[in-house]
């Protein structure tokens, strides 16, 4: 249960790292009147959490094979 954790978390936490725009697209620009892109803050608090969803797969993914 762990380690599908820790693989859920790797890959939502990857594709907030690589590609920040395209989850805007997905849940925030129908939001936005002008929809043309996300600011910069946007960017990075989105590549922030992704990198927070990363610690927390390694982090699982060690209590599970330690």
């Amino acid at each position: 249960m762990i380690l599908t954790i820790a693989i859920i978390f790797s890959l939502i936490g990857l594709l907030m790292l690589i590609a920040p725009s395209f989850l805007w697209v997905i849940t925030e620009k129908w939001k936005s009147s002008d929809a043309t892109e996300p600011s910069a803050l946007y960017t990075f608090s989105v590549r922030i959490g992704g990198a927070a969803c990363l610690v927390i797969a390694a982090y699982a993914t060690y209590v599970f094979f330690v």
